[in-house]
């Protein structure tokens, strides 16, 4: 600062004073030197100390007058200041171009990464579509062709079981010889198979669903999912897996590559005489799939839903005869026949009293169950329909129903006819199921038991992986969770929470919704807020009830750290286990939506709510024979309650994070127990 001091004999200076005016002739000013700052390169950019006119030689020996100093000053400090400002405005600008530069990037960077991500969806369902065709899928185009040479009469049942098994051997290089062969008429493709005529020993088991779902094609409940994940995972490690459905009018064919009719006449037994059925072929993630199609019987896969008609015994008894026909008269032999549920568990009694003896001696049964809620109780008289003797099969150690015995049972059929038993369940033990959850069939049940085995549902890990999820902002896995607090962070941002990666999320998917469930689950809700816990809820807007509920549940906690969801989406859902610290689920035995298994892959928590009701809340039995996740759940979140993780999260983050690590390097999908459970029941029933 430029300042003019006085020099006075007569008045002394004091700090009080800042400036003195010359009263004296003896008084003169003295300018003292200015402050500017000098850059290494001697540009003047600040304060320094600026040379005087003494120091530069200026005239009146350095002497100014009082008019003149402060205007001079005035000028030169205005000038520092206006360079200093001129300059940080310059620092300003260039720092926000670089920002705006870097957002640009960044944002550019995330588009063509979308772009590429469609992309590659476009290629695979063109790959899936057209021509691209992997291996897999060429293979079971010709199988299924194959299958229409032997309905068409122009080779033997024989000579096709040589050709399928030498398919079946040298997939690859059958694969690469008939990449063209939707372009070659019948006796073109035939010539060429006879001409590759030399194959290896079987490896694998060639294993025929008869069911009456399969995912994406046509989807009521678990089995679906179930069908479709244990089948690709059985043909990735080896197996040949085919599909037999009802050509419903409506399923979705999207996803079937190769769909085509079968030009040949087929014929099933039915209400005492033959009717004719259209046969159509394709592929469905590598799997061949066929479909009956009846004529006479239209009506029977044409209506809205796939099942709960008065008719049913009699949709689903054709179907299944229909199915056995099309086998024997296809030449084909597969090692085992999996049923699915009462709705084809008729195959059974009808596979040994009629079909073992056309040529399908060495072919097993195997019958899953996913419940025994619903058997089909019928009138024995019917049994007739299919070709099968009442008489016979209504006795009290076949088919008679063990409360109504007047009544056939067609599960309980199923279940004795069959050479193992599957029962779906990833929770319970086969004591448990027996005592308690076989609605009437515990006899049955008991003098099988030996033939039953207990599977737990899987999930498919091609699709839920975290570090390869392509509907997350950020991938992460056990050896780096970085993306997992930033996923946490976007879910939050998108709920419109505060966005803090140390409050506990809560995510919650509801599926049902009951009003004893949904006040307990209030209470739960108010308790854990209190604590600083967030929670987002996801519904399902297309069922009224659950609609109506949460919004219910929505006006009640408004003003607490609680959002929802009412329109599902694929990537929040996956956003959802990805995000959330704790998913509270409504059961551990969740068939369908599979929300325990995949929580734990994503390192969020699987948590009941703690009503203390046995509906709600999983109680352990002490059984042996329990699946490997039961066993992980009861060790682990099993009989953990919402407010014992939270505490546990607060107090002892080390040993959640343990627990949550250990989790997260487990498998339970599709691959790893349900895999072995059946592999080793196809291999029970064909040392028989």
């Amino acid at each position: 600062m430029l300042m003019a001091t006085l020099i006075s004999p007569a008045i002394p200076s004091s700090p009080s004073h800042r400036f003195f005016f010359p009263t004296t002739p003896y008084a003169k000013f003295v300018k003292l030197p200015a402050l500017r700052c000098v850059r290494k390169n001697g540009e003047i950019n600040g304060l320094s100390r600026t040379p005087s006119p003494m120091d530069s030689g200026g005239h009146d020996n350095g002497e100014m007058s009082p008019e003149q100093s402060p205007n001079v000053e005035l000028e030169m400090k205005n000038n520092g200041i206006w360079r200093l400002f001129k300059e940080a405005q310059q620092n300003i600008l260039y720092l926000n171009k670089q920002r705006l530069k870097a957002v640009e990037e960044l944002n550019k960077a995330n588009r063509e990464k979308q772009l590429l991500l469609d992309k590659v969806d476009e290629l695979e369902n063109e790959n899936r579509r057209a021509g691209g065709k992997d291996n897999l899928a060429l293979c079971w185009e010709v199988l299924l062709r194959i299958d229409s040479l032997v309905l068409g009469e122009m080779i033997s049942i024989a000579e096709a079981s040589d050709l399928r098994r030498i398919v079946i051997d040298r997939k690859v290089s059958v694969a690469d010889l008939f990449s063209d062969m939707l372009e070659k008429r019948d006796a073109e493709l035939l010539a060429e198979l006879r001409h590759f005529s030399e194959g290896s020993r079987k490896k694998g088991y060639h294993i025929i669903h008869i069911c009456t779902e399969m995912e994406p094609l046509v989807s009521v409940g678990p089995l679906a999912p179930y069908i479709t994940g244990l089948s690709c995972v059985l043909q990735r490690k080896g197996h040949l897996v085919e599909v037999i459905l009802p050509k419903y009018a409506s399923l979705d064919l999207d996803e079937v590559q190769g769909l085509r009719e079968v030009e040949a006449e087929s014929y099933s037994y039915f209400n005492g005489q033959l009717h004719g059925n259209k046969i159509w072929t394709g592929v469905v993630y590598g799997i061949g799939v066929t479909f009956i199609q009846p004529l006479y019987f239209s009506s029977f896969f044409s209506r809205d839903s796939i099942y709960d008609y008065p008719d049913d015994f009699e949709r689903f008894t054709y179907f299944s005869r229909a199915s056995l026909d099309y086998i024997a008269k296809s030449g084909k032999q597969p090692d085992v026949l999996h049923l699915h549920n009462w709705e084809t568990a008729i195959v059974g009694p009808l596979f040994w009293d009629i079909f073992a003896k056309q040529g399908l001696g060495n072919t097993r049964i195997l019958l899953s169950c996913n419940g025994f809620e619903s058997q089909c109780l019928e009138e024995p008289y019917k049994l007739a329909l299919c070709g099968l003797d009442p008489v016979r099969l209504h006795r009290p150690d076949r088919l008679q129903d063990a409360g109504k015995t007047h009544l056939v049972n067609i599960l309980k059929g199923g279940i004795v006819y069959s050479n193992e038993v599957v029962i779906m369940s990833s929770m319970h033990s086969k004591g448990r199921i027996i005592r308690s959850m076989s609605h009437g069939l515990e006899p049955t049940l008991a003098l099988h038991k030996e033939k039953l085995l207990v599977a737990p549902y899987g999930f498919d890990n091609s699709i839920w992986d975290p570090s390869t999820d392509k509907f997350l902002p950020v991938n992460y896995s056990t050896e780096n969770m970085r993306g997992k607090y930033a996923c946490k962070v976007a879910l939050q941002h998108q709920a419109g929470l505060s966005e803090h990666a140390s409050s506990i999320l809560v995510g919650c998917i509801i599926s049902e919704v009951s009003d004893f469930e949904l006040e307990k689950l209030k209470a739960a809700v108010y308790n854990a807020t209190k604590g600083g816990a967030q929670f987002i809820f996801l519904g399902n807007v297309a069922v009224p009830t659950i609609d109506r509920a949460l919004k219910s549940f929505q006006e009640e906690l408004e003003d607490l750290d609680v959002k929802f969801f009412y329109h599902y989406n694929e990537a929040l859902l996956h956003l959802m286990f990805a995000g959330s610290d704790i998913i509270l689920c409504q059961s551990f035995d969740d068939p369908l939506l599979q929300v325990p298994l995949k929580a734990l892959k994503y390192g969020a928590a699987p948590v009941l709510e703690n009503t203390g009701d046995k509906n709600f809340r999983y109680s352990a039995d002490h059984d042996h024979e329990i699946t490997k996740f039961s066993q992980f759940m009861r060790s682990t979140f099993g009989n953990m309650s919402l407010s014992q993780a939270l505490e546990e999260i607060n107090n002892n983050p080390s040993t959640w994070k343990r627990k949550i690590m250990n989790a997260m390097t487990e498998d339970f999908s599709w691959d790893a127990e349900c895999y072995d459970i059946h592999v080793s029941a196809y291999t029970a029933v064909k040392s028989l």
